[in-house]
């Protein structure tokens, strides 16, 4: 099963999208603010994060730039699902570390196929679902260091 995390401050917004994904056949989890899906990331080991970007005490930006900057959650796919939707926001946010963007209000046909989409460009990588969310270079050197071949 695909484990989502959504880090949303607002709670009707997460349950909107918890009934949307597990509706679906996602196993769901849920943090209110960027401190709390950092955290959870670590402990639940998602597939993929939907993020939106103003969220108290760490903002989605922050969260990004930390995971892109964690070997071991790197290749995490992360979807910005935001208000945010100015002329420019989409350019700001997918140069920020964001591999997708979806605007509130959800629409739940773009949002299931942007996260197949993120997912299968994952598997592209060799990362499939429910595999450690390391960079695939980083599994690449820790499987040629068992089989006694790494440097």
């Amino acid at each position: 099963m695909i484990k989502v995390l959504i880090a949303e401050d607002n709670a009707i917004n997460r349950e909107l999208l918890r009934e949307l994904l597990e509706a679906r056949g996602y196993a769901v989890d849920e943090a209110c603010d960027g401190r709390t899906a950092l955290q959870m990331i670590e402990q639940t080991r998602p597939d993929i994060l939907l993020l939106d970007i103003g969220m108290p005490v760490m903002d989605g930006y922050a969260v990004v730039r930390n995971i892109r900057e964690n070997p071991r959650l790197a290749a995490l796919p992360v979807l910005a699902v935001t208000a945010y939707a100015m002329q420019g926001d989409r350019e700001k946010i997918l140069n920020s570390g964001f591999d997708g963007y979806l605007a509130k209000p959800v629409d739940a046909v773009l949002l299931v196929e942007e996260i197949k989409r993120l997912l299968s460009q994952r598997e592209g990588r060799g990362i499939r679902p429910g595999q450690p969310q390391e960079s695939a270079a980083c599994g690449k050197a820790r499987s040629a260091d068992a089989a006694g071949t790494g440097k």
